[in-house]
């Protein structure tokens, strides 16, 4: 089950709601770094990336790009009034400290129990962990944002993962294509559907056991 554009954004502006005005949040690659794209013009939040920059805007406009200013993947980025640059030994220093309100990650597989596994499937040439075990262990609050299956139709919310972990019991949200899950103590959570998605078909395609809440909305 693929993602287009326009669900990666409707994806990223979900995401974006659990952001608040004055946090200090990372967000990874992929779908999380349009997050930043879909915050209220007047909130005001400080972008962190490992690469050494805090306080990143929204993507620049084609054309508009400048070179030297890219966030912790590479991409272009743009800066806010107040941003700030340093290394990346203080930009991990941040967060290991825990000073991240939030981080927004992409995945390979979650658990039920919010284990991560997000760096590497074996066998295949990654370009490395980057922030990812830092993040997830230690930002207030780690949102997971990705497709709810795999390329092949195999489940990526799972009750085990199979791959290496990142992180173990880190998660504390997944927010797919067909709906936003919430990892508590006692359950997996459904909260919210996806239109035009039905529980039925998102209890199908997640290899874990779900608690749907008793407060279920669809999201159009």
């Amino acid at each position: 089950m693929g993602v287009g554009i326009d669900i990666r954004h409707r994806i990223a502006k979900r995401a974006a709601q659990e952001i608040k005005n004055g946090m200090i949040v990372n967000l990874g690659i992929g779908i999380p770094s349009l997050v930043a794209d879909h915050l209220p013009k007047d909130m005001h939040v400080m972008f962190h990336a490992e690469n050494g920059v805090i306080g990143m805007g929204p993507s620049p406009k084609k054309g508009e790009e400048d070179e030297n200013l890219c966030n912790a993947g590479g991409f272009p980025v743009t800066v806010i009034k107040g941003a700030s640059y340093f290394d990346s030994a203080m930009a991990f220093g941040i967060i290991r400290r825990g000073l991240l309100d939030v981080t927004v990650l992409g995945a390979l597989q979650v658990s039920e129990k919010g284990d991560l596994a997000n760096w590497i499937v074996p066998g295949r040439r990654v370009p490395g962990i980057g922030g990812a075990m830092d993040l997830a262990q230690k930002a207030k609050k780690v949102i997971v944002v990705m497709n709810h299956t795999d390329r092949n139709g195999n489940p990526k919310i799972v009750e085990e993962c199979s791959l290496p972990l990142t992180s173990k019991r880190c998660v504390d949200l997944i927010i797919t294509e067909m709906a936003v899950l919430q990892v508590t103590e006692e359950a997996l959570v459904l909260k919210e559907l996806m239109h035009p998605y039905t529980a039925e078909e998102v209890i199908q395609c997640t290899g874990a056991k779900l608690k749907i809440s008793e407060q279920l909305k669809t999201i159009m």
